[in-house]
């Protein structure tokens, strides 16, 4: 490693300096330091008919993970997918195609974190999805499937977040050739909320 937020070495200039610059607006988070100008009318005026983001984000639905916030950011920065815990369908796949193809982003994170419901739910009613939230539980189940022996609510959701990594580079074209050829870097993050720091997995 390389470098205090231990980034990988196989990783471009351009995705280390996004990703960079990201984990060090989480260090501006938690220090009560933001330096996050461009949340204005005049922000979003300039980019009223374009965007220029240089990170997707999927994340969790959870009201306490907020990119925007966690990551000392304004308009225009990040393009954000949340769904409750996490989890992967085709219009999730689709979004962050949409991010790497179009916006060429050079960075994914996917942000898991504390105390996730999702995960405390899934555990709670595994192996049998319930009538209720079962296409959620469904996409949350295959780590279960592996690990049934999980008792760490947030040890399962980081397992989750490797799991949907996975499923990405499995289900999306786009995606793993943008990986393969070093035009995308996906960063499996965690986010602590006893500490507000973001982790890399």
């Amino acid at each position: 490693m390389e470098n205090n937020f231990n980034i990988p070495l196989h990783i471009s200039e351009k995705a280390k300096s996004e990703l960079e610059k990201l984990l060090k607006g989480n260090r501006n988070f938690v220090n009560g330091t933001p330096t996050a100008k461009n949340m204005c009318l005049e922000t979003l005026k300039k980019y009223a008919f374009h965007q220029e983001p240089y990170a997707v984000v999927l994340t969790c639905s959870d009201s306490r993970v907020v990119p925007e916030i966690i990551f000392d950011c304004g308009i225009g920065e990040l393009f954000v997918v949340r769904v409750a815990g996490m989890t992967t369908g085709a219009n999730v796949v689709e979004s962050i195609e949409y991010a790497v193809k179009k916006l060429n982003v050079p960075v994914c994170i996917l942000l898991g974190h504390d105390d996730c419901g999702v995960m405390k739910y899934a555990k709670e009613n595994y192996p049998e999805p319930k009538q209720e939230f079962s296409s959620i539980l469904k996409c949350v189940y295959p780590v279960l499937d592996k690990k049934e022996d999980i008792t760490c609510h947030n040890f399962f959701a980081q397992e989750h977040t490797k799991w949907v990594e996975d499923y990405l580079m499995k289900h999306s074209v786009i995606i793993n050739e943008a990986v393969k050829n070093q035009k995308l870097f996906i960063a499996k993050c965690h986010f602590d909320h006893s500490t507000g720091l973001v982790n890399l997995i």
